[in-house]
């Protein structure tokens, strides 16, 4: 057995007496066992800061819209958004010095290019930006904030206990794994979102930590959260087979609002980042559009939830109360055109949210669409004189259908939805609905817009393997720099010196600006070289040969192994992004380091 003092750890920090304890586990238990452990402490701390940021925000919500009176609600609606939007702006900038990098994507940027270390900041910083944001009524969700603070406290428990990567991948996993579970009391919802979305492209074997992680969260949630603060829906109606044509085309229709949801999103995140204002100016502009918004639509304030519950409970009046449309007379119109209106704007408000200085993630932006986009539906079907309308379940369903589409996550919709309204009946109407969305988004683009920029660029993992490990090698680490080289005006006499004191075949030939002119094999001159009378005739420009394919330094290894393959050498120069002769990167080198990682990589 190993021991251990209090003197200090590795890093040079006091080592506490639960570390030493923990470090005891480490090397006494099998791996295994200590990473079931680890999946139960990861999932209970992931499901507690789940569970602080819901009661926060929870508790937030209610001070600063306590009182209900329709004119001083306006006030709430026209200003709140504004100032929480403003207040995490600053946050960011004297707080965090501008550090804001969130949401998903930064998280599967972690796992593919940094090795799964997430930055120990991200364990309270979300949580902080994403609590003000959305309790001041940004029109944002607090579950991808959650699912990176999970993330963050799995990476940093491995990180403590000095982890392998895959066990670091895993705990990260455990701990976005809780987090989601905790926020919706859905264990399994929280399962298949680390499988759909944070694993990507990744060989797992290891998932009992995740199902531990899973209940702990999901536990806390239960124990801690009342009835208001959960995600829960009771009432519905039971599966009828004979309103399947309704679920069809309520499939239609979400796949199609989830495209037009992403490209507003990507367009207002284009116009945030292309806009010269300041951090602060951007949050100043975003607020007062997001202010506006919510002022004329008050449902797009916050998560709204408490809206899809009043519609599933049929108290359609009181979302349209609070808002101006209460004075319009448009008879049985009016509902469908308000709702057709808030459709329209919360792809702009949640955007705006998000891009302009707020925190928060799309998880329940695209729960709330659906919700109300089935509740549209069904209300036109009723208007058009059709009967045995299913509502509640078009409500329920519709929230699942969006958000497969726009999360490209339909597993995780199917059983968020299910367990949430314990609607286990429903798996047919949200498996139809859900898969019919997802398909209709994978039409438009096969990789979720949100990262497509990332895995064109190879920043994040994607379905394909063998290039998610290629993406992995650096070509940086595998350049040979002390390789012999020569000038193009020097003579065979230089040549035979430099052959003398090298120690590879190859030489690399180079111009007055140290511009690669072309290589010489020394395997090649040997005729020459021991024949005098060859070697007073030809000049060493002549035996240069030209090099069509060359690497540069920047290149992901995807375009390096083609080259290699397509020219059939096992040595290629690499040139710095001035076109500069920078050294030569070899195929045996490149497999051995593949060979490698894949070892590393496999058992995960």
């Amino acid at each position: 057995m190993r021991r251990f003092s209090n003197r200090g750890s590795t890093s040079g920090e006091k080592v506490r007496a639960h570390q030493l304890l923990f470090y005891w586990l480490k090397y006494n238990l099998s791996r295994n066992h200590f990473l079931l452990l680890s999946g139960v402490l990861v999932g209970c701390s992931a499901g507690l800061a789940g569970v602080l940021l819901k009661v926060l925000v929870h508790n937030i919500h209610n001070v600063v819209t306590r009182k209900v009176l329709f004119e001083e609600q306006i006030f709430y609606y026209a200003c709140l958004p504004f100032v929480g939007l403003v207040i995490t702006s600053l946050i960011v900038i004297f707080i965090f010095k501008g550090q804001d990098r969130k949401g998903i994507p930064a998280i599967l940027y972690e796992i593919a290019k940094n090795s799964s270390f997430v930055s120990p900041v991200k364990m309270y910083s979300q949580i902080i930006q994403s609590a003000i944001t959305v309790g001041f009524g940004g029109s944002a969700g607090l579950e991808s904030p959650i699912a990176v603070t999970g993330a963050a406290i799995g990476s940093n428990f491995a990180q403590r206990y000095k982890l392998s990567y895959k066990d670091r991948t895993l705990l990260l996993a455990a701990g976005a794994t809780a987090g989601i579970a905790a926020a919706f009391n859905a264990p399994i919802a929280g399962m298949m979102f680390a499988f759909e979305i944070l694993l990507t492209g990744v060989v797992f074997t290891d998932f009992i930590p995740l199902v531990v992680s899973a209940v702990c969260g999901s536990l806390l949630s239960k124990v801690i959260l009342n009835e208001d603060t959960l995600f829960q829906f009771g009432r519905r109606h039971s599966f009828d087979y004979h309103n399947i044509v309704f679920y069809l085309a309520l499939g239609l229709v979400c796949g199609l609002y989830a495209r037009y949801f992403v490209l507003i999103s990507q367009r207002v995140e284009r116009y945030f980042k292309k806009v010269e204002l300041s951090r602060l100016q951007k949050a100043v502009t975003g607020g007062i559009l997001l202010s506006t918004l919510c002022l004329l639509f008050p449902p797009l304030f916050g998560e709204g939830y408490q809206s899809i519950k009043d519609m599933i409970n049929g108290k359609i009046g009181l979302i349209i109360e609070h808002s101006f449309f209460r004075f319009l007379d448009l008879g049985n119109w009016l509902v469908i055109i308000f709702l057709f209106l808030i459709c329209i704007f919360k792809a702009f408000a949640a955007s705006i949210t998000i891009h302009s200085g707020g925190n928060g993630g799309n998880f329940a932006p695209s729960l709330f669409a659906g919700g109300v986009v089935g509740y549209l539906f069904a209300t036109i079907c009723i208007q058009l004189g059709i009967a045995n309308v299913p509502v509640t379940n078009l409500i329920i369903v519709g929230m699942a259908g969006v958000m497969s589409g726009v999360l490209y996550a339909p597993l995780t919709a199917v059983f968020l939805i299910a367990e949430s309204s314990s609607g286990y009946d429903l798996f047919l109407p949200l498996m139809m609905v859900c898969v019919i969305s997802f398909l209709i988004a994978k039409w438009f683009s096969p990789i979720s817009p949100d990262l497509k920029h990332l895995a064109d660029s190879g920043k994040i993992f994607t379905h394909q393997y063998d290039k998610n490990l290629l993406l992995l090698i650096n070509i940086s680490s595998l350049v040979e720099k002390d390789v012999s080289k020569i000038s193009i005006g020097s003579s065979i006499n230089d040549l035979i010196e430099v052959i003398k004191s090298g120690k590879r075949n190859l030489i690399a030939v180079l111009d007055e600006d140290s511009h690669l002119a072309g290589t010489i094999a020394v395997d090649e001159l040997r005729p020459i070289l021991f024949d005098e009378k060859k070697r007073s005739e030809i000049g060493l420009a002549e035996l240069v040969k030209f090099t069509p394919v060359v690497v540069y330094e920047n290149e992901d290894m995807t375009g390096v192994a083609d080259k290699f393959d397509q020219s059939g050498s096992w040595v290629l120069p690499v040139l710095d992004s001035t076109d500069r002769f920078v050294g030569f990167v070899s195929k045996s080198t490149f497999l051995n380091t593949y060979r490698e990682i894949l070892k590393e990589h496999s058992e995960i």
